[in-house]
């Protein structure tokens, strides 16, 4: 077909189209909202992974980190309740990572409690961590002013504290908080440096709480002396002792090729010592590639469900093009009739469901870029629309248009042109 018989062919499909232009917009709507919801969906999924990958990022591909787990009740010492429960990381562990670990370049240990911070009138349930300068490295953490705690305050037993954000916001509403005195549990601490604004790095700090935000960060031997081994925790009216001599150690490897092997010597080395599952071993390398799996499945998913959506809209774009097919029968026959051959017929019908789809696509594109938006706005979760979530819905509706009109032009092309024209 050369060009002019395809542009004149185009323009008789376009006109066909706009005769019945209610029918025609309601047979493009499924592909409308098919081409939206392919691209919706997968845009909620890759900024969920997205969201996900940051997260895990953050602990960094080189760290290992051993977290202090309260083990279960039938698994503590004679299955007998403790007055005072001890569990968790040990001072004898963090020499012993230290000491038979290969290729570690850093270990940060990590002390924390439960405390309520004030000043003045201001009141709010905080976490303190006990830790030392490198954390703020380690943890891929960055400040927003101030500084981080330093050698010297940990050999002189200061007082100081860094805050979060949150913290920040909630006890110092209207004024600076550097070089103010918050109050934390009985003591109180100078305020040497604000957190910058980050997400809840689950696995790095807490253990019961993950947002990062709401933290402050003492010195660890300041911490060692102010709340000292045994730490009381009030849960549901009723207070628990417990002693945890570390609650977490991060263990940074000199290269992430390395982290596989340790974090296996490091499982044999904490199951050596620990009768109870009293620790954790979470490795973000790990967890990250299980991410990348689990992404490829969500989307998978995802893209399947939608694509039930654009095959229902090929579904109607056949149902009406039969019907079309069946209006026009005493056309085709004329057309027959004058010389028209049945590739002609074939292409101008498959022109119209082209026509049809590609109308659809283009509109389900505009609605699909606009949804992720209005999800991200309404709700803060995360959407990311990739460029090939638009080809491949749009490449899927128009391939839809295609293989659902063959059928219909078909029909009409194989028409006896003498039935045909006997048709009123």
């Amino acid at each position: 077909m050369n060009l002019y018989r395809f542009q004149r062919a185009l323009l008789l499909g376009v006109r066909s189209l706009m005769l019945h232009k209610l029918r025609s917009t309601l047979t493009a709507l499924g592909i409308v909202f098919g081409v939206s919801s392919v691209i919706a969906m997968l845009s909620i999924g890759e900024g969920a992974h997205w969201e996900a990958q940051e997260e895990i990022k953050r602990l960094g591909s080189q760290n290992i980190i051993l977290k202090s787990i309260k083990p279960k009740e039938e698994t503590r010492t004679g299955g007998q309740r403790q007055y005072v429960l001890s569990y968790g990381l040990t001072v004898d562990d963090y020499t012993r990572v230290g000491e038979t670990i290969p290729g570690v370049s850093s270990l940060v240990p990590m002390r924390i409690a439960r405390a309520d911070g004030q000043r003045q009138t201001h009141r709010l349930g905080i976490q303190v961590v006990g830790t030392t300068p490198d954390y703020l490295s380690v943890a891929n953490f960055q400040l927003a002013r101030g500084r981080f705690l330093i050698e010297s305050d940990s050999t002189s037993l200061r007082n100081v504290c860094t805050i979060g954000t949150e913290v920040a916001r909630a006890l110092f509403p209207a004024t600076d908080p550097l070089k103010k005195v918050i109050r934390l549990g009985r003591d109180f601490y100078e305020v040497v440096g604000v957190m910058a604004e980050t997400g809840g790095a689950t696995g790095v700090g807490g253990a019961d709480v993950d947002d990062r935000n709401k933290d402050v960060f003492i010195p660890i031997e300041t911490f060692d002396r102010r709340f000292g081994e045994t730490l009381v925790r009030v849960v549901s009216g009723s207070r628990q002792m417990e002693r945890v001599q570390i609650h977490q150690i991060i263990v940074v490897q000199e290269s992430a090729e390395s982290v596989p092997i340790a974090a296996i010597s490091l499982r044999g080395l904490l199951a050596r010592f620990h009768d109870n599952e009293d620790y954790e071993v979470v490795v973000p390398l790990e967890l990250l590639a299980q991410k990348e799996r689990t992404k490829r499945i969500f989307n998978i998913v995802l893209g399947s469900i939608a694509a039930i959506s654009l095959l229902v809209g090929g579904i109607g774009i056949m149902n009406i093009m039969l019907a079309t097919v069946t209006e026009r029968t005493r056309e085709i026959g004329i057309r027959r009739a004058l010389g028209a051959k049945r590739r002609d017929i074939i292409s101008q019908f498959l022109i119209e469901t082209v026509v049809l789809s590609t109308a659809g696509g283009l509109m389900g594109i505009v609605l699909g870029v606009a949804v992720p938006f209005l999800v991200e706005a309404a709700s803060e979760m995360k959407t990311i629309v990739t460029p090939l979530s638009l080809v491949l819905s749009f490449g899927i509706s128009v391939a839809i248009g295609i293989v659902f009109g063959i059928y219909p032009a078909r029909r009409a092309a194989f028409m006896d042109p003498i039935e045909a024209l006997r048709r009123e």
